[in-house]
C-alpha cells in the first residue's frame, strides 16, 4: 500500500486587522501616525520663519541664533538616550501622551518667552518631546496593527512630517508681518498634538503580551509557542550579544541609520537654493522654489513609498532608492566639476538686528518675506536648510582655513555672467539630479528605515533598541553637518558629492546582504526569522539548518 504523502504544514488563520482590536482602530492609528509626524515636521521647520523676527526683537547674534536652532537637536539627542527606558517601562501610549504634555509646556514657554533663556528652554523641551514621540509612535502603531497595514501606517508618519513642514511654511508666510507673529507660529504647534492625544484616548494601551505570538506557523513537527509559556526577557546589553541574533538586529538597525545620514542628504539639500539660483531663479524666488518645490517632491515621493511598501517590499524600495541616490548625487558632483558653484553663504558674527538686511549679499528679503528654505530630513531630524552654515575665514588663495558653525537666514550665490548654453544645460541637469536625489531618499531611506526599526526588535526591549539607534541618527546628523565645509576645504565640493555617491553604493551592498525582507510578515514571524538565522549575511536568501521550527511566510508580489 502506497504511503500517503505528508500533509503540508497548516497555515495559521489570517491575522486580524489590528490584533483583535475593533475595526475603528485603523483610522485611529492612521490619525495618531499622521498627526505625530505633522507635529514633528511643524516644530522642526517653524524656526526657519520665526528666526528673523526673533533676531530683530531680541538682537540675537549669529552664535545665539545657532544655539537657539541647535537646542532642539540637543533636546532630541537627550530623548534618544533616555526615551527607550520610558517607552519600555511606561508603555507606548503613556509615553506619547506624556511627550505631548512636554510639548505643550515647551510651546507655552516659546509663545510667552521674554528672553533667550526661555526660548532655548522651550526649544529643548520641544526637541525632547518630538524625539520621544516619534520613537513611541512608530513602535506603537507597528505593534497595534497587522502586517498588511503596518507599512502604510508607519510610513504615514513620514508623510505627516513633510505636510507639517509645508504647513509651517504657509503659517510663517501668513504671519510674517503680524505683530508678535512668531509667538503665534510657536503656539499653533499645540493643535496637532492635542488632536493626537484625543485619538489616543480611544485606542488600547497596547497588545497583549502573547498577542503577536499567536500566529506562529509550526514547521517540521514543531509546536507554536503557547501563551502560557511566557516570552523571553531581554536587557539592554542583550542588544550586543548573540542571543536570538540580537547583535545581528542591532547591526541592521545601526547600519540603516548610519547610511541614511552618511549619504549626505542633509548637506545636499543645503545646496538646493544654490542650484535653483544657478539655473536662473534669482532673489527670493530661489528659496521659495527650493522650499515649496522640494516639499511637493518629497510629499509625492513619500506617498508613493506608502503605496508600495507593502506591495514591492522594504528591500526593493531601499535598494531602488539608494541606487537612484548614488546616480543623482554623483551627477551633481560631476556637473560641479564643469560648472563651479559657490561653497555656500557665510554669516557675520554680530547681531543682525543692527543691520538693515540680515542676509549675506544685502538681499531685500526683509522687506519682502518669502518662504524659508527646505529643511533636512531625519530620518527623520529636520531642520532649516542653511540654518547652520559656517563662518569661514579665507586665505588669499580662496581656500577655507577655519570654520565655525553659525546660522544664516538665506543665501545669495554669485553666478558667472552670461553662461554658455552648455553651462545652462548642465545646471538644469544638476537641478534634475537634485530632484531625483530628494525623491529617492523620500521613498527609500526616509520612511523605510524607521519602519524596519519598528519591526525587527522584540517588544520587551523595543523602546531601548529604537532609542539606541535613534541616538546614532542624531549624532551622525550633527557630525555630517559640522564636517561638511571642512570636507569642502580639504577635497572640494565636487569630490564631496562623489564621496556621498560612493557611500550610497556601499549602502546598496549593506542592504542587499544584511537587511531582511519583512513585507507581509507578523512581528512574531520576523522575530523567529532573526532567531533562526545565525548570521545576518545573505539574510532572506538562504534557509537555515534543519533544526529550524519556524519560518517566515513568503508572500508573492501578486498578493
Amino acid at each position: 500500500m502506497r504511503a500517503r504523502p505528508p500533509a503540508p504544514p497548516a497555515r495559521a488563520p489570517a491575522e486580524p486587522l489590528a490584533m483583535g482590536c475593533p475595526p475603528p482602530v485603523l483610522p485611529l492609528c492612521a490619525s495618531v501616525s499622521l498627526l505625530g509626524g505633522l507635529t514633528f515636521g511643524y516644530e522642526l521647520a517653524v524656526i526657519s520663519g520665526a528666526l528673523l523676527p526673533l533676531q530683530l526683537d531680541f538682537g540675537l547674534s549669529c552664535s545665539q541664533q545657532e544655539f537657539l536652532v541647535g537646542s532642539l537637536l540637543l533636546g532630541g539627542l537627550l530623548a534618544s538616550f533616555g526615551g527607550g527606558f520610558l517607552i519600555d517601562h511606561y508603555g507606548r501610549k503613556r509615553t506619547i501622551l506624556g511627550s505631548n504634555l512636554v510639548l505643550l509646556a515647551g510651546s507655552l514657554s516659546l509663545g510667552l518667552a521674554g528672553s533667550l533663556s526661555w526660548l532655548v528652554l522651550g526649544r529643548l523641551a520641544v526637541g525632547f518631546a518630538i524625539s520621544l514621540s516619534s520613537m513611541a509612535c512608530c513602535i506603537y502603531v507597528s505593534e497595534l496593527v497587522g502586517p498588511r497595514q503596518r507599512g502604510v501606517l508607519v510610513s504615514l508618519y513620514e508623510v505627516g512630517i513633510t505636510v507639517g513642514i509645508l504647513l509651517s511654511y504657509a503659517l510663517n508666510y501668513a504671519l510674517a508681518n503680524a505683530p508678535w507673529g512668531w509667538r503665534h507660529m510657536f503656539g499653533w504647534a499645540a493643535a496637532p498634538a492635542l488632536l493626537q492625544s484625543l485619538s489616543l484616548l480611544f485606542l488600547p494601551a497596547g497588545v497583549e503580551e502573547t498577542a503577536v505570538y499567536k500566529d506562529l506557523i509550526p514547521l517540521q513537527g514543531g509546536e507554536a509557542t503557547k501563551p502560557g509559556l511566557g516570552r523571553p526577557r531581554y536587557t539592554f546589553l542583550d542588544l550586543f550579544r548573540a542571543r536570538d541574533n540580537m547583535r545581528g538586529r542591532t547591526t541592521v538597525g545601526l547600519g540603516l541609520v548610519l547610511f541614511q545620514q552618511l549619504t549626505g542628504q542633509p548637506n545636499v539639500l543645503c545646496y538646493a537654493s544654490t542650484i535653483f539660483h544657478s539655473v536662473g531663479f534669482r532673489g527670493g524666488s530661489s528659496s521659495v522654489l527650493a522650499s515649496v518645490g522640494l516639499g511637493v517632491v518629497k510629499v509625492a515621493a513619500t506617498l508613493t513609498a506608502m503605496g508600495l511598501v507593502d506591495r514591492a517590499g522594504r528591500r526593493v524600495l531601499l535598494l531602488a532608492g539608494c541606487t537612484l541616490m548614488a546616480l543623482a548625487v554623483s551627477g551633481i558632483g560631476l556637473v560641479s566639476f564643469v560648472v563651479p558653484m559657490a561653497s555656500g553663504p557665510s554669516c557675520l558674527a554680530m547681531p543682525n538686528a543692527t543691520q538693515k538686511t540680515g542676509f549675506p549679499g544685502g538681499s531685500g528679503l526683509l522687506k519682502e518675506p518669502s518662504l524659508p528654505p527646505m529643511p533636512r530630513t531625519r530620518g527623520d531630524q529636520w531642520e532649516p536648510i542653511l540654518s547652520t552654515a559656517k563662518k569661514t575665514k579665507f586665505h588669499p588663495g580662496g581656500r577655507a582655513a577655519t570654520t565655525t558653525p553659525l546660522p544664516v537666514l538665506g543665501t545669495v550665490s554669485p553666478v558667472s555672467p552670461d553662461p554658455t548654453p552648455e553651462h545652462i544645460l548642465l545646471r538644469w541637469t544638476a537641478l534634475i539630479c537634485l530632484m531625483a536625489f530628494v525623491s529617492a531618499f523620500s521613498f527609500g531611506f526616509g520612511p523605510v528605515t524607521w519602519l524596519v526599526l519598528s519591526e525587527i526588535y522584540p517588544g520587551e526591549v523595543h523602546g531601548r533598541a529604537f532609542a539606541f539607534c535613534n541616538s546614532f541618527n542624531w549624532a551622525t546628523n550633527l557630525f555630517i553637518s559640522l564636517s561638511f565645509l571642512h570636507l569642502i576645504g580639504a577635497i572640494g565640493l565636487s569630490w564631496v558629492f562623489l564621496l556621498y555617491g560612493l557611500t550610497a553604493v556601499l549602502s546598496i551592498g549593506f542592504i542587499y546582504f544584511f537587511v531582511p525582507e519583512t513585507k507581509g510578515q507578523s512581528l512574531a514571524e520576523i522575530d523567529k526569522q532573526f532567531q533562526n538565522s545565525r548570521f545576518t549575511l545573505s539574510f532572506g536568501h538562504r534557509q537555515s539548518s534543519a533544526g529550524i521550527q519556524y519560518s517566515r511566510i513568503k508572500v508573492s508580489s501578486a498578493s
